[in-house]
C-alpha cells in the first residue's frame, strides 16, 4: 500500500515530514489494518512499526476529531513510552484537531477521569492505569475503533500481561493491532482471547 492511498489531511502531512514512500514492513501491514483486520506486526527495530502504528490511527480516525468517547486504545510499557508516543502523534497531528491523552501511573485518577471526560479521540495507557480507568468507569469504549499494544515485548511481566487481558471483555467491537520485535510467550498466548481471529505479518 502506497502512502497515496491514505486520506488527503494525512498524504499531505507525510509529504511535511518527508515520508515519501512506505517500507517494507510499512508496506505490508498497512493495507491489511485498513481493511479491518486483527493483527500481529512482527519486526525488528528500524522496520517502522511505530510511524506504521500513527499513520493507521489517523487513518481511522479520518484525521479528524469526533464527539467525546476516545476511538483509539494504546497500551504501552510505562509512562515514558507513553510521553513518547504522544509526543511522535503530535509531530503528525499538528495541523489536526485530533484529541491525545496519555495515562500513566503517577497522577491521580479522578483527575485523568475529568481529562478524558472532556473528550479525546486517542488515550496512551499503561495496563495497570488503563484497567484502573475500567474499573473506575473512567472511559468510555462505545465509540472504540482500535485497541493497539505498541512494543508488547513488556507482556512478559505478569501484572502487565494480567492487566491488558481483563479489559477487551469490557470492549462490544474493535480493531486490535498487536506490534512487537518479537513472538514471546505471552503474546503468543493473546491468539486464546481476543486475537484468536488475527493475521501475522512477521518480518526479520
Amino acid at each position: 500500500m502506497s502512502f497515496k492511498k491514505l486520506n488527503t489531511p494525512l498524504t499531505e502531512t507525510l509529504e511535511r515530514l518527508g515520508y515519501e514512500n512506505p517500507l517494507p514492513f510499512q508496506k505490508k501491514v498497512l493495507s491489511k489494518i485498513k481493511s479491518g483486520m486483527n493483527l500481529f506486526g512482527i519486526a525488528p527495530e528500524g522496520s517502522g512499526k511505530t510511524t506504521a502504528l500513527i499513520i493507521s490511527v489517523i487513518q481511522k480516525l479520518e484525521s479528524e476529531s469526533f464527539e467525546d468517547a476516545p476511538r483509539a486504545i494504546i497500551v504501552v510499557k510505562d509512562k515514558e513510552a507513553a510521553l513518547e508516543l504522544e509526543d511522535k502523534f503530535k509531530t503528525f497531528t499538528r495541523f489536526m484537531d485530533l484529541r491525545i491523552f496519555s495515562a500513566y501511573d503517577q497522577p491521580d485518577l479522578d483527575m485523568q477521569k475529568g481529562e478524558i471526560y472532556e473528550g479525546v479521540d486517542i488515550v496512551i495507557a499503561t495496563p495497570n492505569k488503563l484497567f484502573k480507568l475500567f474499573k473506575a468507569t473512567g472511559i468510555n469504549v462505545s465509540q472504540l475503533k482500535l485497541f493497539i499494544v505498541d512494543d508488547a515485548e513488556f507482556l512478559l511481566k505478569n501484572s502487565a500481561y494480567n492487566d491488558l487481558i481483563r479489559i477487551p471483555p469490557h470492549i462490544t467491537k474493535c480493531q486490535y493491532l498487536i506490534f512487537s520485535t518479537e513472538f514471546n510467550s505471552k503474546i503468543e498466548r493473546l491468539k486464546d482471547s481476543f486475537m484468536a481471529h488475527s493475521e501475522e505479518v512477521v518480518m526479520k
